[in-house]
């Protein structure tokens, strides 16, 4: 099998706010919409592939019946240069309510958690040095 694009489509019933949300915040573009989907593309700044996520209305009939629920329990990590000036953009200028406050994980991350308009948990992280404790789980 080639794969082409792989991506994760978020059953949302707050379309828009989730669209402006994510173009406002991290920087996506709309590549395709209508009033039950939205195609989002963040392009790379280095040549790699774009950063894809969509939003879809789970009502849609597209969704096989009694599967059309909203996304619950998703986490998205977006890996970041630098995590402090995304907590000073984000939360401390923007204004952005955080889920889990900025800090030092020892197995190796710094990060925080805020949450889309639907729900989705999403982690701002930058990789630190782990503990020694965790540093040898590490391949």
């Amino acid at each position: 099998m080639k794969l082409s694009s792989c991506y994760p489509v978020l059953a949302t019933s707050r379309i828009a706010e989730s669209r402006d949300f994510y173009t406002r915040w991290f920087g996506f573009e709309i590549v395709f919409e209508a009033d039950w989907y939205v195609s989002l593309r963040r392009p790379s700044a280095d040549g790699e592939p774009d950063y894809e996520l969509a939003l879809l209305d789970p009502t849609h009939p597209t969704i096989p019946t009694g599967c059309g629920k909203p996304v619950q329990g998703l986490l998205l990590n977006f890996e970041v240069d630098d995590v402090d000036a995304e907590w000073d953009r984000l939360v401390v200028t923007g204004g952005l309510h955080p889920e889990l406050p900025l800090r030092t994980e020892d197995f190796g991350q710094r990060h925080f958690i805020v949450a889309d308009p639907a729900g989705v948990l999403i982690d701002l992280i930058t990789e630190v040095a782990p503990t020694e404790e965790f540093a040898a789980n590490f391949s």
